[in-house]
Parts: structure tokens; C-alpha cells; sequence
């Protein structure tokens, strides 16, 4: 009976204890996992944290803004980086950065404000989509035909941004709820039933009047366009989202942070700041970070025999509040045992007033940071006033490389020239600034033009009937003959030219202790400058990685020989670069050595590709001597640039349905993500329908709407193409589809052989149907094609055009890459024959012909 009782007791015991336990754990708060970063809860809850106006601000883009533009712009801590990210979202947009409106906000919002007032404020549906991205149509008809559909509306276009010819679209409200839908092919025609009964175009006639009308010639369109182009290419593309910018923007944005990550290292440094000159209205302030050497480790590589220091200084600037600027450096220095600290050098140009500096310097090697705050009262600094040195020691240092900034600006400019290309009489206006400037000479292509010996400074220069590419240079000089400043552009360089010149330092010029390196960069339409790497001979010192492009660079022998070297990276890798020699003497000459590229098809007796051949296989002759191969590769892998060109004029109008098509499924079936196609069609007159892209429903789109109409301009248009082409490296082609010999063109054939020989880019030439009475265009076609390492073909049937295009596409992916340089170091610039043999039986090399050096 007493263990019964002793049991009993322990149990009544256990289980208010057990009751207890989980009473406390009740109580108590359960820990709630954070979410994931990108995640669904984790958007919701960092929206629903920022202040309403920035909440507005996501609302008014989400159809626009990326995935990864939203979590960039969800982590910021701060409002004057949100602040900077809306500014910089909608530049990463601009079409014409250049001008002082941003086109594609203001149209945007605009559109954004039409949508709203329309259709009210709720989610984006498909007619909101539309109009964002192609604007009001020229005509809304808002059907009343509720007893047999749901609510219709059609509109209709006369061409658009993402379509060029007139269209029609169809959209419904299924059974009178929900969102606003475009109607489909797919989606067959009873979707619009308002009570789910059989719809007949019949009774769409009959139950909408004149209406109905509007309903069938909607569906009978987007059948067609589906059809013919596919839903993907036309109907998708007008409710998609528009691409967002390239992503490096956002790169960029991200990697100026100033904010230390948490429980970062640190280190010990010292920051001075002078005001060393002026650059036009605007302070030159030059920082200087003094790292002690004790306090940073040093980075060697394996097998490596020389150790260097690795810092990355980010800075950001706010004026009010609000970020004013940001800048981002890399400084890399051969280390040394012992010495003086590390002066890390950085340059703003800043309008006078009062501002807040905020500067992180990272150690690479240890991963320790150095964090510093500052408040700016930048002055006023008068042309010849003197600088107001805060550091004496960085002063004297560089003083040789602010000599420039503190003596006053004098400048000479080309400003930009107007017109698509330069051709004829063109009025070059320099423009200047200082008063010291004696004389200007004018230099093309390398020669002596003229030389005037008062202002206005200005010169007319005939540059021939076609647009060449040439090289306009001008000098200015003091009254003893000493150059105070020069200028340099390339004359019809088109918008792909990518080119980095260094302005200072100067050729000929003595630099004794310092010299500041100021570069000039071309950027390639479209396309950023990832970063400008900066080197003393072999040594780089210092990686910008945004404007201004310019470094002070300390000398480290008095007025010794050397040579700085500037060289510019896109985010895509292709890099150019330039190089100065300094201090050097009178007798140093510079030659200018030609790296040739050969393009090279090889082909059996039966025309098809030979695969699979060695280097050794190839031998190379310039004007017949024999050259040394730099680098043999094969093509398959290499990134093709290709140009179709399609023949538009009133003789086409029975074809060009199948050779639109044709052209269509060879840019399908050749363009992949490395490469990159255009459209150029032509009557009496060319047009180009599509930038460079690899995009190809856009280039589908490019091909849509096209119309049979007026005569033919052939030479016009291929030197038009070929004029698209300047400053775009790697392999080339155009496909140049006519059925017809010239009849209007304003240059001859002679001119566009010329040119096309100049232009470096493969023709693959197509006769569509020429009568044989056109003995001459189909000669001239195939010497066009033979000049440039490209083929012609003639073919009496459009449907014959598939097989043509997968030829050309084969070729083009069984290429060889031959690069020499060009033992011909004469300056001598007539053109030069080039011959490619193959050691193999049957075999013949296709290439360029030649080149003008």
C-alpha cells in the first residue's frame, strides 16, 4: 500500500512538473528565423519599413525595375543612397546622356500618368503594359457588345517603338472580372465570350454592328503576326517588361559602400587635403592618404619574386544631405622594406562650398579597413592665386604634376562635328581657353595642314567624297613655340570606336620629379568603361574606376627615362590602351608596328569547309614577303559582328515576304549570346532598323512591317553598312541580299570597292533573280565579295535562300584567325596585298585581300 502511495506521489508529481514546463515554454517568445535575402517575406517586410514616398517610388517602376535593382535598393540603410539609386536608375535608362532631359523618365512617367488616370491606379494589367511600352494608340475603340462578349477594347497603332509597321490588338475582361487581358491566338476566340457560349465571327458580326468589324479585323491581324513571326516575337514583346540596362551599373553603385562591415580590423592612417588648382569653375581637391608601412601587410604571389602593397580606397561626397559624388581607386605599390609612408592620392573637382567626406581605405592583403569623416569648405581658387597647402610634404611632392592647375587653363578642343559622317569641305572651330595661345596648327592624318597665327582658330579641310576614317589633330603654342596644349579625334569613327589617348603626358615635354597623367577615353555607344588602369613602365599604380581620369604619378628617378601607359577595360574584358614615353631623347624613335588580323575560310574543291587544320599549314605574305604568325585560333568560339542587309525596293514585292523570312531564320540559327547582328534595309535610301544586338525577337521585330516600295540605292547602302562597322573589332560580315543593279546611288562602285577594301568586314553577296542582261552587278558583286574574304552567290528562286544563309552560317563558324605584325615598318600608306596558302591539295584560302596601313 506504501509504494502504491510513494508511486502515486512521484507521478501526480512528474506531471505538474511536466504541466509547469510546458506552461514556461509557452510563455515564452519563440524565436522567428530571419528570411531569406530576395525572398518573397523578405521584399515585404523591407518595403513595408521605408518611409511612403520611396514606397510610391517602387509601385511606380515595379514594371520596370529588375530583381536585382529591387534587393540593391531594399539593403541600402541610408535615404540619401536611396536617393542616389533613383537617380542613377533612371541615367542607367537614358538614351541620350549627352542632353540635360532624361527622354526616357519623362516619357515614362508621363505614360505611367495617362495609365493611371484611364484606367485607375490598381496592378499593372496588360493594357497599362502596352501603353508603357509603346504609348497611346492612335485609335481606342471601346466595344459595346456585352450581350455576346466580355468587355473588348481594340486598339490600333501606326507603328510604335517595339513594332514599326501598323498594328492591331484585342483585349478582354474575361467574364466582366479581373485584370485587363491581350488577346491571343491561343487563346481561341470563345475566350471572349460572356457566358462561355460558342463566339462565330458570324455572330460577332451580327450581335456588335459596326463594332464587330473593329473585333475581326483585331483577330484576323494577331492570327497573322502569330503565324508569320510567332507570338514570342510580336504579341509577348508588347506586354514584356523592357530590358533593363547592362547590370554593371549596379555594380558599380554597389562597390562605393564607405560603411565598415561588422567587427572589421582596423588600421592607423592620416588623411591631408589640399586645394591645388582649378578646372574651369570648379576646385581641384587632392587628398592624400599617408599609410604607415608597419600598419598594412604586403601580397605575394606564388612563385612570385617581388611583393606589393594592395589597397582599394572607396569616398563618397554629400552636399545637403544627399550624395553629391562617389569615387573608387585601387592603388598597387612595390613594396619595400623600410621607408616613408604610403601616399595614396585621389582628385575630385568640386564647385565651391561646403561639403561632408566620407573615406574607406582597405588593406587587401590583411583585410583591415581605415575609415575617415571629413567636412569640406572648398574654397575659390583664383586662376593665378596660389594653392592652399594643407600637407607641405604631399605638396612638394607633387608640386611638378599641379604645376599645370595652378599656372591656369589654357585648352584647345574639337568640338563634336555634325552629321552622321564627315564628307567634302568641313569647317573645323577650335575651341580654346587661356590667353597665352600664339598659334594653332592643324594636323590630318599625321600632316601639317595649316598653321594660324591668330584667332579665330578655325581651318577648313577637304576630306574627300567618302567617309573615310581620318585623324584630325591640333596644337597650340605659346609665343616662344612651346605646345601648351593639344587635341585629338578620330573623323568619322562611327559609335563602336573604342580609343584611350593620354593628353598628359606630353611627347617631347621634360618631367623631372612628378608628372599628372590625364587620359582621354572613347566609349563605344551604349557601352560603360569598367576601369583605367595606370602604369610607370611595368608597374601599375592605380586602378579609377570612374571620372575624372586623371592621377598625379610621382617620378622615382629625377628626369629619368620612362613611360606611362593608360589602358582601358569595358565590363565585357576588350581593352585598348596608349603609351608616352617621358624624358626620353631627341634620337628615340617610335615605330608604329600593324597587328593584322586575317579572318580566313578555307574551302574544297566542292566549296565546303575544311576543318581541322594546323598552324603550320598556313603561310602569310604581305606584298609578298613572307610574315611570322602571332596567334592562330580557331573561329567557332569567337564572337561574330554580322550586318544583314535586305533589299526593300518596289521590285522585291512579291519576294520579300520569303526572303524576310530566310533572313529571319539565318539570325535564329547564327546568333548566339557572344555575338551580335543588325538589320539594314534599303530602297533609294538605307535605314537601320536594329543597333547591334543578340536579342533575336528584337531583331525578328526589326524585320516586321517591312514594305516593298521605290528604287534601289546599292552602294549607298553597303557604304552605309559598312560606315556602321567603324571601330568594331573581331570578325565581320554583311549579308547583302538585292535583286537589282544600282539605280540611284550618290557613290559608284569604284568608291565602295575602295571603301569596302578599307572597311576590313567579310560580304557574302546574294543575287536574288538578276536578269542576265545585268552582266556588270553581278561582277561587281562578286569583286566585292572576293576583296573582302567573302563569297557571292546568284540564285533564281527566293525559296533557294535558306540553303544560301546555312552555307554563309557554316562558313562562318569554320573560320581560322591568322594575327601578324606586319614587318613593313615604313610610314607608307598605300594599300597592301596580302596572300594566305594552304599546304594541302585543293584547298583555297578566302581572306582580305589586302589593307591600308
Amino acid at each position: 500500500m506504501m509504494a502504491r502511495r510513494l508511486a502515486c506521489r512521484r507521478l501526480v508529481r512528474l506531471v505538474v512538473l511536466t504541466v509547469l514546463l510546458l506552461t514556461v515554454a509557452a510563455a515564452a517568445p519563440t524565436a522567428v528565423a530571419e528570411p531569406d535575402v530576395g525572398s518573397d517575406r523578405w521584399i515585404k517586410e523591407r518595403t513595408a519599413a521605408l518611409p511612403e514616398a520611396y514606397q510610391q517610388w517602387l509601385r511606380n517602376v515595379d514594371f520596370i525595375l529588375s530583381d536585382e535593382e529591387r534587393q540593391l535598393f531594399l539593403e541600402l540603410a541610408e535615404d540619401y543612397q536611396r536617393d542616389a539609386f533613383i537617380e542613377r536608375f533612371w541615367k542607367a535608362r537614358d538614351p541620350y546622356p549627352d542632353t540635360g532631359r532624361n527622354e526616357y523618365r519623362e516619357d515614362y512617367l508621363a505614360r505611367l500618368g495617362e495609365a493611371r488616370q484611364t484606367f485607375g491606379g490598381g496592378p499593372y494589367d496588360d493594357r497599362t503594359k502596352v501603353l508603357l511600352t509603346n504609348g497611346f494608340p492612335l485609335q481606342r475603340v471601346q466595344i459595346d457588345c456585352r450581350q455576346y462578349l466580355s468587355p473588348t477594347e481594340v486598339w490600333y497603332y501606326d507603328g510604335s517603338e517595339r513594332y514599326r509597321g501598323e498594328f492591331y490588338l484585342l483585349f478582354f475582361q474575361r467574364w466582366r472580372q479581373g485584370p485587363w487581358r491581350l488577346w491571343e491566338p491561343w487563346d481561341g476566340v470563345n475566350a471572349l465570350s460572356s457566358d462561355q457560349d460558342t463566339i462565330t465571327q458570324a455572330g460577332i458580326r451580327r450581335e456588335c454592328g459596326w463594332d464587330g468589324e473593329a473585333i475581326l479585323t483585331a483577330l484576323n491581324f494577331l492570327r497573322k503576326q502569330g503565324g508569320t513571326l510567332g507570338g514570342g516575337a510580336f504579341i509577348g514583346r508588347l506586354t514584356q517588361s523592357p530590358e533593363p540596362p547592362e547590370r554593371e551599373w549596379l555594380a558599380s553603385f554597389n562597390v562605393t559602400s564607405t560603411e565598415l562591415p561588422e567587427e572589421a580590423a582596423t588600421f592607423d592612417a592620416e588623411l591631408s587635403i589640399d586645394f591645388v588648382g582649378r578646372r574651369q569653375n570648379r576646385t581641384v581637391i587632392q587628398g592624400a592618404v599617408q599609410v604607415p608601412l608597419a600598419s598594412i601587410e604586403t601580397t605575394q604571389l606564388e612563385g612570385a619574386d617581388l611583393a606589393s602593397y594592395n589597397l582599394l580606397m572607396n569616398g563618397e561626397i554629400l552636399r545637403d544631405g544627399r550624395l553629391f559624388d562617389d569615387f573608387r581607386y585601387q592603388f598597387d605599390v612595390e613594396a619595400t622594406e623600410a621607408g616613408d609612408p604610403l601616399p595614396l592620392v585621389f582628385e575630385r573637382f568640386l564647385r565651391p562650398g561646403a561639403y561632408d567626406l566620407r573615406l574607406r581605405v582597405k588593406d587587401l592583403a590583411s583585410g583591415a579597413f581605415y575609415r575617415v569623416t571629413r567636412v569640406l569648405d572648398v574654397p575659390r581658387i583664383e586662376v593665378d592665386g596660389p594653392p592652399r597647402p594643407v600637407d607641405p610634404k604631399t605638396a612638394k611632392l607633387l608640386a611638378e604634376a599641379n604645376a599645370a592647375l595652378r599656372a591656369g587653363e589654357t585648352t584647345i578642343r574639337i568640338p563634336p562635328l555634325r552629321g552622321t559622317w564627315q564628307t567634302g569641305l568641313v569647317r573645323i572651330d577650335a575651341v580654346t581657353t587661356g590667353d597665352d595661345i600664339a598659334s594653332v596648327t592643324f594636323f590630318l592624318d599625321g600632316t601639317a595642314v595649316l598653321t594660324k597665327r591668330r584667332p579665330p582658330w578655325n581651318v577648313e579641310l577637304d576630306l574627300g567624297d567618302v567617309p573615310r576614317s581620318r585623324v584630325l589633330r591640333l596644337e597650340a603654342y605659346d609665343a616662344e613655340g612651346v605646345e601648351l596644349a593639344a587635341d585629338e579625334r578620330m573623323l568619322n569613327a562611327g559609335d563602336h570606336r573604342f580609343a584611350v589617348r593620354l593628353e598628359e603626358p606630353r611627347r617631347g615635354k621634360t618631367y623631372r620629379d612628378s608628372l599628372r597623367a590625364s587620359i582621354d577615353v572613347l566609349v563605344p555607344k551604349g557601352e560603360t568603361i569598367e576601369r583605367v588602369e595606370v602604369f610607370l613602365n611595368e608597374q601599375r599604380l592605380a586602378t579609377l574606376f570612374q571620372p575624372p581620369w586623371e592621377l598625379p604619378i610621382v617620378l622615382p628617378e629625377t628626369g629619368a627615362l620612362a613611360y606611362v601607359r593608360a589602358v582601358a577595360y569595358t565590363p565585357d574584358g576588350r581593352a585598348t590602351e596608349d603609351l608616352v614615353f617621358v624624358n626620353a631623347p631627341d634620337n628615340l624613335e617610335e615605330v608604329d608596328v600593324d597587328f593584322v588580323e586575317l579572318y580566313t575560310a578555307v574551302l574544297d574543291r566542292d566549296q565546303r569547309p575544311i576543318e581541322g587544320l594546323a598552324e603550320a599549314e598556313f603561310r602569310v605574305l604581305e606584298d609578298g614577303v613572307p610574315q611570322q604568325l602571332a596567334r592562330f585560333e580557331k573561329v567557332e568560339n569567337l564572337p561574330i559582328q554580322v550586318a544583314v542587309m535586305l533589299d526593300i525596293s518596289a521590285s522585291m514585292k512579291d519576294r520579300l515576304p520569303v526572303a524576310r523570312d530566310a533572313a529571319l531564320t539565318f539570325l535564329r540559327d547564327t546568333v548566339q549570346p557572344k555575338d551580335r547582328a543588325t538589320v539594314v534595309t534599303f530602297n533609294d535610301h538605307p535605314d537601320l532598323a536594329i543597333d547591334f544586338t543578340n536579342d533575336v525577337d528584337r531583331l525578328a521585330l526589326a524585320l516586321a512591317g517591312l514594305e516593298a516600295e521605290r528604287g534601289t540605292a546599292l552602294w549607298d547602302s553597303l557604304i552605309f553598312s559598312l560606315y556602321y562597322f567603324n571601330g568594331v573589332s573581331g570578325q565581320k560580315a554583311v549579308l547583302l541580299l538585292s535583286d537589282g543593279e544600282d539605280e540611284s546611288s550618290r557613290y559608284a562602285f569604284d568608291e565602295a570597292l575602295e571603301y569596302a577594301r578599307r572597311a576590313g568586314v567579310a560580304l557574302y553577296a546574294v543575287g536574288l533573280d538578276l536578269p542576265r542582261t545585268q552582266l556588270d552587278t553581278r561582277r561587281q558583286l562578286r569583286k566585292l565579295a572576293e576583296a573582302t574574304g567573302g563569297r557571292a552567290f546568284f540564285v533564281d528562286d527566293a525559296a533557294e535562300l535558306d540553303a544560301i544563309y546555312d552555307i554563309i552560317r557554316r562558313e562562318l563558324r569554320s573560320r581560322y584567325l591568322l594575327a601578324y605584325q606586319s614587318t613593313n615598318t615604313t610610314n607608307s600608306r598605300a594599300f597592301r596585298t596580302i596572300e594566305v596558302e594552304v599546304a594541302r591539295s585543293g584547298a583555297e584560302a578566302k581572306t582580305l585581300r589586302g589593307y591600308f596601313p
